[in-house]
């Protein structure tokens, strides 16, 4: 399979795993050796400030770190997009186009007019090689491509409807998928 690095999980209404359930999750990384990705639609209510200090500063509307996943949760990842004139910044490895890692040692001082958005995500999701596939074809998930500044919404929790409503036809149907078909 080819590499899905900077595309989207979308956890499809058949994923019944609490960690996943109707998640949005951006691959940062899909190698040989397994994926890793962040869930971008789970904010918490910790402010990055009281984290990390001045990062506080540049993270996007909420401001808060994100969930990005059951491992390591005491870990950091931090996502951020570049503005469309400004060339790599030094500490940021890109996933796609505009997006990519930044490393929290940095200043960030040195890299606020380089960017145009960023998140923190306390935590990752990660797959040992042949696991996601695995889980893409029993139909756990949806694979789209990612829009640019789907990891930068105001509104996280509106994103796993809206990236399946921009897919039209039975995908938009999906959005409206109840949580709890019983309850239908």
């Amino acid at each position: 399979m080819e590499s899905m690095t900077g595309r989207l999980l979308v956890a499809t209404p058949s994923l019944k795993d609490p960690n996943f359930d109707r998640t949005v999750v951006l691959l940062v990384a899909h190698e040989p050796g397994g994926a890793l990705g962040v869930v971008l639609n789970r904010a918490t209510e910790v402010a990055v400030s009281e984290v990390l200090g001045k990062w506080g500063t540049l993270a996007g509307d909420p401001a808060v770190l994100f969930e990005g996943g059951p491992v390591a949760p005491e870990s950091a990842i931090c996502l951020a997009r570049t503005r469309p004139s400004v060339k790599r910044p030094s500490g940021f490895h890109p996933v796609s186009g505009g997006v990519g890692t930044v490393d929290l040692s940095a200043d960030p001082e040195s890299l606020g007019d380089n960017l145009a958005g960023l998140r923190v995500f306390a935590g990752y999701s990660g797959w040992s090689p042949g696991q996601l596939e695995e889980e893409v074809s029993s139909g756990s998930w949806f694979v789209f491509d990612a829009l640019p500044g789907d990891a930068f919404v105001s509104r996280p929790d509106d994103l796993w409807g809206m990236v399946l409503k921009r897919q039209g036809g039975i995908m938009a149907a999906v959005a409206h998928f109840p949580s709890d078909p019983a309850l239908n």
